[in-house]
């Protein structure tokens, strides 16, 4: 009995020592650190930071953090490492929201020639991206963007060999397209000279067709090589075909095309006489974004154009016809005064566009009073811009457009 009561004696030191070991365990691995403590933060936290700053139109608070990560990236600027490329290319990106072009083309040229080739996987920030935005940054232009274009499009041509996931296969075939198509506009602009320019266009317009027929920027920018080439029943159909790819869908389908290639298509179908066409894209633009000034200058214009074809048409005539058109003129007059509105409060850039809003409009007063609204006074001074009926091929002649048309070609390649 008395060895079994030690016994009993001794496991019960035992167990009473295992609690207290374990009591000192849990003691030792507890974390020493206050509540408070947050960890020390890498690179890819503060891209994801910086990245939910710049979509929510955050730049200046996205702008500290890639900065700090490119820091972290790359602690001795003098030696680039391809570690930074996430960062550099954030950082362009951010600049380009800020308005900066110069620093943002700064940033994705270093991204560049750390991966000159694209060969980096996206993930890791390589890729085309950097050189379709290089292309539209160049401060040369001409043969410099091509370079840039061609250098994207190769490095696009590889991945769409290799992809086997059909909805990836289709945004890169997308982006080779539009990256084409920008190279075919230099063609048809900048480099218009070039004896070899008729020829490219119409081998890079062939390919983009092939590559992404149910893209609507190759069947646009088909249709402006047709227009080109006085060759209008062709560019109308391209035209018609290009929006009829989306026509019905809602606007925040992927296969819309963006804000600015649509204000393109625009000018497109007003220069082959489909107003009624050109209209229906304006209302749906404005429907969309209300505080565009082009939009609703374009919209007024072509409102007035629809009521100078009806005016002339021999097969129109008596009271009910100039009722018809001058009714066209006085919501052409709405749209105008819209336009002129928005461009004092937003401060817009584009001289020619007011004066020839300003021509309009007094022109449409003097022939329909102040019926349908109030007439903005113009400067009578202005000289005539030759930007009416015949004015739209006279301006694509002398090759000078309103500021915004640059604009709009800048985002037109974001691919």
């Amino acid at each position: 009995m008395a060895r079994s009561r030690t016994r009993s004696s001794a496991a019960k030191g035992q167990s009473g020592n295992a609690k207290e070991r374990n009591a000192a365990v849990l003691h030792r691995t507890r974390d020493p650190r206050p509540s408070s403590f947050k960890p020390r933060p890498t690179p890819a936290s503060l891209l994801a930071q910086a990245t939910t700053f710049l979509h929510t139109s955050q730049p200046d608070d996205a702008l500290p953090l890639a900065l700090r990560a490119l820091a972290l990236s790359q602690p001795d600027p003098s030696s680039p490492t391809p570690k930074a490329l996430p960062a550099l290319n954030l950082l362009a990106e951010i600049n380009l929201e800020l308005g900066d072009a110069d620093e943002a083309r700064t940033y994705f040229l270093q991204a560049a020639s750390l991966d000159p080739d694209g060969t980096t996987p996206e993930a890791d920030g390589g890729g085309a991206e950097k050189f379709l935005w290089l292309a539209q940054l160049s401060e040369e232009g001409g043969h410099d963007s091509v370079h840039w274009f061609e250098k994207g499009a190769e490095i696009l041509r590889r991945d769409t060999s290799t992809l086997l996931d059909e909805s990836l296969l289709l945004e890169k075939r997308k982006k080779l397209a539009g990256a084409l198509c920008g190279i075919i506009e230099l063609y048809m602009t900048d480099l218009s000279w070039d004896p070899s320019a008729e020829p490219t266009c119409e081998s890079l317009i062939t390919e983009a067709l092939l590559i992404c027929p149910s893209s609507p920027e190759p069947l646009q920018t088909l249709a402006s090589i047709r227009i080109s080439q006085q060759r209008i029943p062709e560019a109308k159909s391209a035209l018609g075909g290009s929006m009829q790819l989306w026509r019905n869908l809602p606007p925040e389908h992927t296969s819309v095309p963006d804000f600015p290639t649509r204000i393109s298509l625009v000018r497109l179908l007003m220069e082959v006489a489909l107003e009624d066409e050109a209209l229906e894209v304006l209302e749906r633009l404005v429907g969309e974004d209300d505080g565009s000034v082009e939009a609703w200058y374009l919209g007024g214009w072509c409102l007035y154009l629809s009521g100078v074809a009806k005016r002339d048409d021999p097969r129109n005539g008596g009271d009910e016809n100039e009722g018809e058109w001058k009714a066209l003129w006085v919501e052409s007059r709405d749209w105008l005064q819209n336009a002129l509105k928005l461009y004092e409060m937003v401060g817009y850039e584009d001289e020619r566009l007011r004066e020839h809003a300003v021509e309009l409009v007094g022109e449409i007063g003097g022939v329909v009073g102040d019926i349908g609204g109030v007439v903005v006074e113009g400067d009578e001074g202005d000289e005539e811009l030759g930007m009416g009926e015949e004015g739209w091929e006279s301006e694509g002649e002398d090759g000078e457009e309103g500021d915004d048309d640059d604009n709009d070609d800048d985002e037109m390649h974001d691919v």
